[in-house]
């Protein structure tokens, strides 16, 4: 009897540590495919502003069945493309990870430096010099280059972009490949950096001429215009224009630089979601043991933005048509990959502010610095001041650079500097960066300077214009300040490993990366700062 009793529990012991290491195994357990999706220029508030008549499948189906974090910020300064997509798969700030906006001065050279350049590589795909790009000034590793490391290198991980640093930044050091648009040519190209010649489905996408048929397709509304109700009248002075600023935009007669004018249209978005289903057909994405990871960044909701402004009709109709495409895409991935077998997430590299002679119709405050470039005035005071030729070797993203080899007194300089930017009305802070502890901010502005500065890279002096206004030309607008309209951001996760629901909770653009690695049980990336967004995961 005692042996029965020993035997039975003994069965039962072993049954339960099987379960227990099933249940083990099941929790270590990958999606097939992550898609990381990048919207660039995506306000939050466009995920409802527009929602009545966005379709059940595109954004409304990661809304209701997914996981919404609807109060995600970009935790520094500037909010630009670069630093932004470089944030959302680090984990990092450019504080840490060196990418400190789309451009940045220097001091070594002597001039500005692009965040992707890179003179020791060659165009793949192309006789231009549009591929001389890779991620070498990116100091640390991605959430991308983290999975690569924890399969050794089994995994594959591809970047898509129309822009160059769009598709290469996400997808990090050691992908197995990136592709950009060039105007050149008007197709997908790469870099030696990557390879030594373009695979050939990319030469077979390329050479279904696609840029060339969108064009002729001309750019109408998807709805009757009177409808629009969202957007401003399509006539507007302030808009700037795509060969015209109303609709119909005739793409197919314009021949000057048509491909960079595609760029400008929705066929941007289509062009890209073609060539992001080519990569997971051509690359086999997710159709192996190992989990693949494809970066893709749409970067003609940005060009649209800048050039017409939040309220466009434009913008409307993109926004529109984008998420019929979404839903298509995600159907393409249900069946090409499973469903529930992929993990999506959607945000954004930064938003945009509204166009200020709109916002002035309105009655709401909003201007631009003017035409005088600050360089120009700053080294013109200096002068007169004290003599000194040059004494500013650059203004950018929000930055001044001292030309240190000719000031003797830095302090009078900078305190002089300080004073005359001060002077501009629509500037309200102004302070010597390395002083910033001493500086009456508000913490939150405060800890946005702090992120965006790099000791190594930064400039000498920040300044923060009033909330609504910027420098810049009179026709559309732009973006790069602290100010929610620029920092306020969505982020949706959606699929296999994530729960339904949202938060109201405010989170950062630093705590994609570690919550992608906490869901796919990775190493976070090397410059990590961010916090595991706990709620999305199942």
């Amino acid at each position: 009897m005692r042996n029965i009793i020993f035997v039975s529990f003994l069965l039962l012991w072993v049954g339960v540590n099987a379960q227990n290491k099933t249940a083990s195994i099941a929790k270590l357990a990958r999606p097939k495919l992550v898609v990381g999706i990048v919207i660039d220029q995506m306000r939050w508030d466009y995920l409802y502003r527009y929602a009545d008549r966005y379709s059940p499948n595109g954004f409304k189906r990661l809304l209701n069945d997914g996981f919404s974090c609807e109060n995600t910020f970009i935790p520094y300064t500037p909010t630009v493309t670069a630093a932004g997509h470089t944030c959302v798969y680090t984990g990092s700030v450019p504080a840490i990870h060196g990418i400190l906006g789309n451009s940045w001065y220097r001091r070594d050279l002597n001039r500005s430096w692009y965040c992707t350049e890179d003179s020791t590589v060659k165009t793949v795909g192309s006789t231009s010099d549009a591929g001389e790009m890779s991620p070498s000034s990116m100091w640390t590793t991605t959430v991308t280059d983290e999975l690569r490391l924890a399969t050794n290198f089994r995994s594959k991980v591809i970047g898509i972009a129309l822009k160059d640093r769009g598709a290469i930044l996400p997808a990090g050091h050691s992908a197995n490949g990136a592709y950009w648009f060039d105007n050149a040519n008007g197709a997908f190209i790469s870099s030696t950096y990557y390879m030594k010649d373009l695979p050939d489905w990319v030469k077979q996408f390329n050479n279904k001429k696609l840029p060339d048929q969108y064009l002729q397709q001309n750019w109408n509304t998807l709805y009757p215009i009177n409808t629009y109700v969202q957007s401003t009248a399509d006539d507007k002075t302030y808009e700037g224009s795509l060969e015209d600023n109303t609709f119909p935009h005739i793409t197919a007669n314009i021949t000057r630089d048509k491909y960079n004018a595609l760029r400008t249209t929705p066929s941007g978005n289509t062009l890209t979601f073609e060539m992001a289903k080519a990569a997971i057909e051509g690359e086999r994405l997710g159709q192996t043991a190992n989990t693949d990871f494809l970066a893709v960044s749409f970067s003609s909701p940005d060009y649209i933005g800048h050039t017409f402004g939040p309220n466009s009709i434009e913008v409307e109709d993109n926004y529109l048509r984008l998420d019929n495409e979404l839903a298509q895409f995600l159907n393409f991935l249900d069946g090409k990959i499973g469903k529930g077998q992929y993990t999506v997430f959607i945000t954004a590299d930064h938003a945009v502010a509204h166009v200020p002679d709109q916002l002035k119709e309105n009655k709401i405050p909003a201007g631009l610095l003017g035409e005088t470039g600050l360089q120009s005035t700053l080294n013109n005071m200096i002068e007169q001041r004290f003599k000194i030729k040059n004494a500013v070797s650059s203004v950018s993203n929000y930055q001044v650079y001292l030309n240190k080899a000719v000031i003797e007194n830095e302090q009078k300089i900078k305190e002089a500097i300080i004073d005359r930017l001060l002077e501009f009305p629509i500037i309200v802070n102004a302070f010597d960066v390395r002083e910033l502890n001493k500086i009456a901010l508000p913490v939150g502005i405060k800890n946005m300077v702090a992120n965006g500065y790099n000791q190594k890279l930064s400039g000498d002096i920040q300044f923060i214009y009033k909330p609504q206004y910027f420098s810049g030309g009179n026709k559309g607008t732009t973006h790069g300040s602290w100010n929610p309209y620029d920092s306020h951001i969505p982020l949706l996760w959606y699929g296999w490993g994530i729960k339904k629901g949202k938060t109201n909770r405010e989170t950062y653009m630093t705590d994609i990366s570690p919550t992608l690695s906490a869901l796919l049980h990775i190493q976070m990336p090397s410059g990590n700062i961010g916090q595991v967004i706990e709620e999305v995961i199942q």
